[in-house]
């Protein structure tokens, strides 16, 4: 299964770019947090959420790498 997860640093941004490229990547689930870049991976419940829905031999697909860096 591929699974998808976007994140915008501020409430001004839109994630519809990432969302449609996860899309396009045939992700058949997204998950998206909408926060400061500065916050750490256990603050982000999105990715958190991800990697917890995540099973062996599932891809974690991201727009971009910057997207996932912690």
């Amino acid at each position: 299964m591929k699974i998808g997860y976007s994140h915008i640093s501020t409430t001004d941004q839109n994630s519809d770019l990432q969302q449609d490229a996860l899309k396009q990547a045939g992700c058949d689930k997204i998950f998206e947090d909408k926060i400061s870049g500065s916050l750490s991976k256990a603050e982000r419940q999105g990715l958190k959420d991800a990697i917890e829905y995540a099973r062996a031999g599932d891809i974690l697909i991201v727009w971009k790498l910057d997207r996932l860096v912690i």
